[in-house]
């Protein structure tokens, strides 16, 4: 039996789910193939307190792992710091509190970007 291991734009698309399922605000794939040699997309997303960024976070890790058969490189920042990345090689995902967001800026940073989704 093959087994399929998913792409980083397949693995973004199947924790839109997850981050969703965690009331995660203003989610957001970016597309940087053509920007970076870090990786190949980014999943953003803000969670509007410290519980709520380590759930999400969890779940993340849980999810790629469950149902993606994939695993986390890595996961830095803490729940407190209100930035948590978990790092999937060709997918990043950055889960911000509203501040540490605007702060940051992701989109503008990478703002000739392609995005690939953006829900409220």
């Amino acid at each position: 039996m093959e087994v399929h291991i998913l792409n980083g734009l397949e693995l973004a698309h199947l924790l839109v789910d997850t981050v969703a399922d965690k009331k995660a605000s203003d989610i957001l794939i970016l597309d940087l193939q053509n920007q970076s040699m870090l990786t190949d997309y980014f999943l953003i997303c803000t969670g509007e307190n410290s519980r709520q960024i380590g759930a999400i976070a969890d779940s993340i890790i849980d999810d790629a792992r469950a149902k993606g058969q994939v695993r986390a490189f890595g996961r830095e920042g803490t729940t407190h710091t209100g930035w948590v990345l978990v790092d999937f090689g060709d997918l990043i995902v950055h889960i911000f509190s509203p501040e540490k967001r605007a702060f940051y800026d992701l989109e503008e940073l990478w703002r000739n970007s392609h995005v690939v989704l953006r829900m409220p």
